[in-house]
C-alpha cells in the first residue's frame, strides 16, 4: 500500500459519522485536547490492508492519518489544527507480554498490559531548536533528532559558524517517562517481572501513576547505550495510546478443560477440607492456620462502599508470630505459589520505602525525581508474604500502617505529594521478642510489633514449638514421607489433594466471578457472637472486642462463601468465622492473671488488669511522695499489698517507670522520683 492510498483510506474513515463527531468534540477544546482515538477495528473495517500497513510501519500510518486530518481543512482562529492520531485496540496478535518483546517489534506498534512501577515528574523536552547567529543576528531553527540539539551548519546571511541557542523562540512539549512490569499474575511463585520502560509525550503526560494497571500501545524503539560503543541497545516504548485496566488482577488464562475442572471441585461437598489440605501438604498440622490463609487467599467482597463514599476493605491480613523451626518462611513461600498475584519479601532486607512507596532520584536518564511503587503497591489485587516482619526498623514498620488499614500509600517527598492505591491481602511472620515464648508469660507480651500495627491484623496466629513426644513422632515421620515422596516420583503420598495449578485457577476464577452478600442469619450469628462478648465490659470486665472485629468476621464469612462458589454468605460460614476469631481470641488475647478475654492486650499493648495495676501503683507513689522526700521500695511494696498485688507485678512495673525516666535510685532500695516529669 503507497503513502496516498493510505491518506485516501483514513480521509473515508474520518468522513464518517463516529469519527466526524469525535472530531467536532474536540475542536472546542483545542490544544488542550488534542488526541483523536481511532480503533484499530475501524482502519481494518476500511481495508484490512491499511490495519497491516499501520502495525507495520506505524511512522507512516501516523503521518498518513494526520494528513487526511489536515486535509478536512478544519479552521480554528490563531490556531493550526493538527491533533494526534491514538491508535488503539490492537488486534490480539500484537498484544505482546513484556517478557516476549523481542527485536522483531523494533519500529512497529504493539500493545503491552502491566503495571506502572515508577513514573518521572513531567518535563520540557524541545522538538524545534531556535539559534542566533553571535555576528549578524539572523534566526535559525533546526529539528530535534534522537534528542540531540544540532546547530545549524551554517549562517544563511553572513556565512559563518557562530550561534547561540534561543531558548524563548524554540518549541517545547511535555515529556514523561516511566516504567511498567508484566503483571504478576503472569509470573510464577514470584519469579522476577520483566521491565519495559516508556517514553510519554505531550497530552498523554500526567495520565499515570506507580501501581496503575494500563494497557499501553505505542511503537517499539530501540536507544543507543549512553556511554560507549556497545553494540546492545536499550529499548523503549515509545506511548501513542494509555488506557487504565479498572480490574483487580489480569484473568488468568483459564480453558474449558479448566472451567470443568473448577465446577467439579466447587460442587465438591468437601471442597473446605480439599483445599486445606492442599494448603502447604509438606508441613504438618496446624490445620486452623492453613484454614485462614485459604479464607485469605479468597478474600472478602470487593468494591463495597460505606453511605459517605468510603470503601470498605475486603483483603483478610494474617500475622504468624512462631518460635524458630516451626516453618513459618516455608508456608510464606508456599502461599505465594498459590496466589494468583503476590510478591515475598523479607522485611530483614527490605526498607519501609521499598515495601509501600517512594520518591527518589530517578534512573531514567531524565535528572529529576521518579515516584517508584514498592511490593505492596505492586501486589493490589493480590497477596504480599512479608517475612521476618520483626527484624524491620520501627520507621519502617509505620510505614505500612496506611497500607494495613486505608489500603493506600502516601508520599510526600521532594515536592512530590502522590497517594496509591494497595488493595493488598498481607500475611506476615514474626519471632517472639525473645526468640521463642516464654510460657510464664502471657503470649502477648512477648510480640515485638507496635500496638497499633498488630490490631490491624485480623487474625493473629501463635506457632509454638512445644515438646510432645507423641506430636514429635508424628512430625518426624510426616518428615520422612516427604523426603521419600521427593526421591520416588510415584509415591502419591505428599502430592497435594488440590493440584497446585488448579487451585491457583480456581482462587482467581472465584475471585473475579463471585460477589457473596451476608444473609439475615448469618448477619445475626455475627451479631449475636460481638454483643454477648461485649456483655463482659458492661459489668467493669475487659473489653473483649471492639467494632472493628465484626468487619473481620465479615470478611472471613464472605471469603468462606466464596471457596465454594456461593453468593450467599450463610450462617455456616459465619460459625466458620467465628469459630477462628475464638481461636485467635483464646491464644492471643486472654490475659494471663484474669483468664479473661482483653482486646486491650494488642490494641494498647497491656490488658486492663495491667493497666489497672499500673493505676494503682502510681496513685501509691504519689501518696508516698507526699509523706517522704525518698520513697522506700518496701513500703511500696507493703501499699501495694493491700490492693492485692504482688512483689513481682510491683517490680515489673517499677522497672517499666524507671526506664521511662519517671524515678531513680539514688542507693538500693529507694526510689527518688523525678519531680518536673508529669506522670
Amino acid at each position: 500500500m503507497d503513502f496516498q492510498q493510505a491518506i485516501d483510506h483514513f480521509s473515508q474513515l474520518f468522513e464518517t459519522a463516529k469519527y466526524n463527531s469525535k472530531i467536532s468534540r474536540i475542536i472546542p477544546h483545542y490544544p488542550k485536547k488534542k488526541s483523536i482515538d481511532v480503533d484499530m477495528e475501524d482502519v481494518a473495517k476500511i481495508n484490512p490492508d491499511l490495519e497491516e500497513w499501520v502495525l507495520n510501519y506505524p511512522k507512516f500510518g501516523f503521518e498518513a492519518a494526520e494528513k487526511a486530518i489536515e486535509e478536512l481543512g478544519v479552521v480554528i482562529p490563531g490556531e493550526e489544527f493538527k491533533p494526534h492520531i491514538r491508535f488503539r485496540g490492537l488486534p490480539e496478535k500484537r498484544n505482546i507480554e513484556i517478557k516476549n518483546i523481542s527485536s522483531e517489534y523494533i519500529e512497529k506498534m504493539i500493545s503491552v498490559d502491566g503495571i506502572i512501577t515508577k513514573a518521572t515528574e513531567i518535563m520540557p523536552l524541545i522538538t524545534a531548536a531556535a539559534w542566533e547567529c553571535v555576528h549578524c543576528g539572523e534566526q535559525q531553527s533546526t529539528a530535534v533528532i534522537n534528542n540531540e540539539l544540532k546547530m545549524p551548519a551554517i549562517c544563511a546571511s553572513c556565512q559563518r559558524r557562530d550561534f547561540k541557542f534561543v531558548e524563548e523562540q524554540s518549541k517545547f512539549i511535555d515529556l514523561q517517562r516511566a516504567e511498567m512490569q508484566e503483571p504478576l499474575e503472569m509470573t510464577r511463585g514470584g519469579a522476577p517481572a520483566q521491565n519495559l520502560k516508556l517514553w510519554i509525550e505531550d497530552d498523554l503526560v500526567n495520565q499515570i501513576v506507580p501501581g496503575d494497571r494500563v494497557c499501553i500501545t505505542g511503537i517499539l524503539k530501540i536507544r543507543a547505550p549512553a556511554k560507549g560503543k556497545s553494540a546492545i541497545y536499550d529499548k523503549d516504548l515509545y506511548v501513542t495510546h494509555i488506557e487504565k485496566l479498572e480490574k483487580e488482577f489480569e484473568e488468568i488464562d483459564i480453558s474449558e478443560e479448566d472451567e470443568k475442572e473448577i465446577v467439579k471441585l466447587e460442587s465438591d461437598p468437601k471442597v473446605y477440607d480439599k483445599i486445606i489440605e492442599s494448603i502447604s501438604p509438606s508441613i504438618y498440622g496446624h490445620t486452623d492456620l492453613k484454614e485462614a490463609i485459604m479464607l485469605q487467599l479468597f478474600g472478602g467482597t470487593s468494591g463495597r462502599k460505606m453511605p459517605d463514599g468510603s470503601r470498605i476493605r475486603k483483603d483478610i491480613h494474617i500475622l504468624l508470630i512462631g518460635d524458630p523451626g516451626v516453618a513459618k518462611s516455608r508456608l510464606l513461600h508456599n502461599t505465594v505459589q498459590l496466589a494468583p498475584k503476590s510478591i515475598y519479601v523479607s522485611g530483614k532486607s527490605a526498607s519501609g520505602a521499598g515495601i509501600t512507596a517512594s520518591a527518589e532520584r530517578d534512573d531514567l536518564n531524565t535528572g529529576g525525581w521518579t515516584l517508584k511503587a514498592g511490593a505492596i503497591v505492586l501486589a493490589s489485587g493480590g497477596l504480599l508474604s512479608l517475612d521476618e516482619f520483626d527484624k524491620m526498623e520501627n520507621t519502617d514498620k509505620a510505614a505500612i500502617h496506611e497500607a494495613l488499614e486505608s489500603q493506600t500509600v502516601s508520599v510526600a517527598k521532594a515536592g512530590i505529594v502522590a497517594r496509591f492505591k494497595s488493595e493488598t491481602a498481607v500475611l506476615a511472620a514474626a519471632n517472639p521478642k525473645y526468640g521463642r515464648f516464654d510460657p510464664n508469660m502471657s503470649i502477648a507480651e512477648q510480640f515485638d510489633i507496635p500496638p497499633t500495627l498488630l490490631s490491624r491484623f485480623d487474625l493473629i496466629f501463635p506457632m509454638k514449638d512445644i515438646v510432645d513426644t507423641t506430636r514429635d513422632m508424628e512430625v518426624a515421620e510426616h518428615i520422612i514421607k516427604m523426603f521419600s515422596s521427593s526421591i520416588d516420583e510415584n509415591n502419591q503420598t505428599m502430592r497435594p489433594t488440590v493440584d497446585s495449578e488448579l487451585l491457583r485457577k480456581y482462587i482467581a476464577y472465584m475471585k473475579k466471578n463471585v460477589r457473596p452478600k451476608l444473609s439475615e442469619e448469618a448477619g445475626k450469628r455475627i451479631s449475636n457472637f460481638y454483643v454477648e462478648l461485649r456483655k463482659r465490659a458492661s459489668s467493669g470486665g475487659p473489653v473483649p472486642m471492639t467494632a472493628r472485629q465484626i468487619e473481620g468476621l465479615i470478611r472471613l464469612a464472605e471469603a468462606s462463601a466464596k471457596v465454594r462458589g456461593s453468593n450467599d454468605v450463610t450462617s455456616e460460614d459465619a460459625d466458620r468465622a467465628i469459630r477462628l476469631v475464638k481461636y485467635v481470641m483464646q491464644e492471643v488475647l486472654t490475659d494471663k492473671d484474669s483468664g479473661e478475654i482483653d482486646v486491650d492486650i494488642i490494641s494498647t499493648g497491656q490488658s486492663k488488669t495491667k493497666r489497672d495495676r499500673t493505676i494503682t501503683i502510681t496513685k501509691i507513689l504519689n501518696e508516698l511522695d507526699k509523706e517522704y522526700d525518698q520513697v522506700e521500695i518496701e513500703k511500696v511494696f507493703e501499699k501495694a499489698e493491700e490492693y492485692g498485688i504482688d512483689k513481682e507485678n510491683v517490680s515489673k512495673i517499677l522497672e517499666e517507670f524507671k526506664k521511662s525516666g519517671k524515678f531513680y535510685n539514688p542507693k538500693p532500695g529507694i526510689i527518688k522520683l523525678i519531680k518536673d516529669r508529669e506522670w
